[in-house]
């Protein structure tokens, strides 16, 4: 089959994928990769259909209970599921755990007869207080590696994407990739599902003035006060960003021709 394949494609999983930091001119609503995959398969076939159907601060029993049923309901030829990052690099999850849900969720879709695509998790060998996860993150990326091989799923590896451990690729929360990291993230899934681009995902950045290190413990205070300590106590009031929110696009439909 060529690459026009998928006629109908559905997102699922958190923040990512929602697509925070990778802004549109509509207050709070986010494009983000998943989004620009979608326009790069419409290249191949126009009457692509589309949802989004994910939501910020998800963990990933809520994307197992609400997404993954709503998603088959749709009957999509493709679905992307991105998840279990909010349960990772929380204190005491459990990898293992959090890859059989997973495991129980690709299962299910792929029982439909869908394709999926799955994504790894980053790197974070370079991102303050994440570091320290770096290990959960590679078991559960094995988890998800066997997971895709039982299944027969398509597998975006992020964690091999050096090029996103420039700062560049990240937005001031460090926590959620800029617009130009959503960008390069949808060229790798293009790569991964064998779908033609013009563009290089691994194309070097620019060269970067170094910055002393007098400003680089500036800019890490900065974001400690505004970013980590806010996060810190949502995590101990057990509030989550996503509360009270729903899906950006729940239902089927085509690409405007102007959301390029």
């Amino acid at each position: 089959m060529g690459s026009g394949r998928w006629s109908s494609f559905v997102a699922l999983g958190d923040s990512f994928t929602e697509g925070l930091a990778d802004a549109t001119a509509e207050t709070d609503v986010y494009r983000g990769w998943a989004d620009r995959l979608a326009l790069h398969i419409a290249e191949h076939n126009p009457d692509l259909r589309y949802a989004n159907l994910a939501v910020r601060g998800k963990l990933i029993r809520q994307i197992v209970t609400d997404q993954v049923p709503h998603a088959i309901e749709l009957e999509p030829s493709l679905v992307a599921l991105t998840a279990g990052g909010n349960d990772i690099i929380r204190p005491g999850s459990d990898p293992d755990l959090v890859a059989a849900l997973f495991d129980d969720a690709v299962s299910r879709i792929r029982a439909t007869g869908a394709d999926v695509l799955i994504g790894t998790g980053f790197d974070t060998a370079r991102t303050p207080v994440l570091k320290h996860v770096r290990g959960k993150v590679g078991t559960y990326n094995s988890h998800l590696r066997s997971i895709a091989d039982a299944h027969g799923c398509y597998v975006m590896d992020l964690w091999s994407m050096r090029v996103l451990q420039d700062p560049r690729a990240w937005c001031e929360d460090r926590l959620h990739l800029s617009a130009d990291g959503h960008r390069r993230v949808a060229l790798r899934a293009c790569e991964t599902l064998g779908l033609p681009t013009s563009e290089d995902w691994n194309e070097p950045w620019p060269d970067l003035d170094e910055r002393s290190w007098q400003e680089q413990a500036a800019e890490d205070i900065k974001w400690a006060r505004e970013y980590l300590a806010p996060w810190i106590s949502r995590r101990l009031r057990g509030v989550s960003s996503g509360d009270g929110r729903t899906a950006k696009r729940p239902c089927l439909e085509e690409l405007p021709t102007n959301c390029g």
